[in-house]
């Protein structure tokens, strides 16, 4: 006998409610209106809500016609309404997970999601999410919330964890067609979550035995990435102590056809997931009494990169001649990475925090992104071609393809390219220090 739920995803018939309408949950609303799902995105923030159903877009990796167009046909609204989540058969979790002051996980926007679906769970009721966090979070955190309604998982309800795996700004591969990895608290729950992504996703599920296996499966991920890049930004630091060229010697290294995969150095790690979700595992190791050695080292290396980098730049200025308290300095890039908006955790601040200290006179100019915040002050980006003449050096904290960097060589007196984004352009002046 078929389950009901199962039968309700089967024809679309299931109503499913997104809780955060942000850059997990957005793309993933329309995905499944595109998919002929009835959604409800839900948010705190009324201004999201209302360009949902205005049909405007926030959120660069959604096509914003496939949004006007499930918000036109009717199969996507949103509020700010929790209560809406009673009508709903399915509810998915995707909303922030940051760490506080201390770097220790933060669950309050987690905790607070899974209280308003309590409040209206009801029985036959799967509950995915989304969030990265730590491994044991959907069991022991949401699950003791959920079945405070009186409801048992399992039983009455169904629970699973399948972790986000956005990577904004990707051309290839978005919420659509990237691979998805599931595990529910039952195999009935796994199979659920499962069958629902298998209606939504041109992409492989992948279902695991737990969602402790599937939480730690995409700290796995990100930690594999944060360790490499440690890695290769601490060749950097050794490779510009013997003036050896770290970018020509990626590119050789990347030649070997096995045993080799390239990663590239940079000014710091920023974003939502890199920077912070292996400190959601070192939170959870000391609880089993561990230390992870090798994650701590690699956070310390690229944590020290913004810290590198100012330094650095500070030696160019002294070779001039010019003392940094006396130097205005173009900083190219805000966002974390080339050709994306999102400024969050961007290693960019911290340098600017770094030449301040010594008096620095600073400009930015970012084309994504328009103001930046950190620590209390405002950065608003400038167009460079206004003040690339005037400044005694000009640092690329962000690689974005729509930049002339020809001209930025051209009009600069002295470059410090943290991104090689001046790649494969002559530079017959040697104006161009790369890190």
């Amino acid at each position: 006998m078929k389950h009901p739920l199962g039968s309700a995803i089967a024809d679309q018939s299931a109503r499913l409610s997104v809780i955060g309408l942000g850059y997990v949950g957005l793309p993933l609303a329309v995905a499944m209106a595109a998919a002929g799902y009835q959604v409800t995105g839900i948010d705190v923030q009324q201004s999201k809500a209302a360009a949902v159903n205005n049909g405007e877009n926030y959120i660069a990796d959604v096509d914003p016609a496939k949004l006007k167009e499930a918000v036109s046909g009717g199969r996507l609204t949103a509020t700010t309404d929790f209560a809406q989540i009673a009508h709903a058969d399915i509810a998915i979790i995707c909303v922030p997970t940051p760490l506080d002051q201390y770097k220790q996980p933060d669950l309050t926007y987690v905790t607070d999601a899974a209280r308003s679906v309590a409040q209206y769970l009801h029985p036959g009721m799967l509950i995915i999410l989304e969030s990265t966090t730590y491994p044991g979070t959907t069991e022991e955190v949401l699950r003791p919330i959920l079945e405070e309604s009186g409801l048992t998982c399992g039983e009455d309800f169904y629970l699973a964890f399948s972790p986000e795996r956005v990577d904004p700004g990707n051309p290839k591969y978005k919420t659509g067609n990237t691979p998805k990895v599931v595990g529910g608290v039952t195999p009935a729950c796994t199979r659920l979550a499962a069958a629902l992504y298998e209606q939504v996703l041109d992409a492989p599920i992948h279902p695991v035995s737990s969602p402790a296996v599937a939480e730690m499966e995409k700290i796995l991920e990100n930690t594999f990435r944060n360790i490499n890049i440690a890695l290769v930004n601490e060749m950097a630091i050794l490779c510009s102590r013997m003036n050896i060229d770290i970018w020509e010697v990626i590119d050789a290294a990347a030649t070997k056809p096995y045993g080799f995969m390239p990663f590239y150095p940079g000014p710091g790690l920023g974003g939502h997931c890199i920077p912070l979700d292996p400190a959601y595992l070192e939170w959870k190791a000391k609880k089993f009494n561990y230390h992870t050695k090798l994650i701590e080292t690699a956070a310390a290396i690229n944590d020290y990169m913004p810290e590198f980098v100012a330094e650095n730049a500070m030696r160019l200025l002294n070779r001039g001649k010019k003392a940094v308290s006396a130097s205005h300095i173009l900083i190219m890039g805000m966002a974390y990475k080339g050709d994306i908006d999102d400024s969050r955790e961007s290693p960019a601040f911290r340098v600017i925090e770094e030449l301040e200290k010594y008096g620095a006179h600073i400009h930015v100019s970012d084309p994504y992104v328009q103001t930046g915040h950190y620590k209390g002050k405002t950065y608003t980006s400038i167009p460079w071609e206004e003040v690339i003449g005037h400044c005694d050096l000009t640092l690329i904290t962000t690689a974005h393809s729509c930049v002339d960097y020809q001209a930025v060589l051209d009009k600069s007196k002295i470059i410090y390219d943290t991104r090689n984004a001046l790649r494969g352009i002559a530079d017959p002046e040697k104006k161009v220090t790369r890190l």
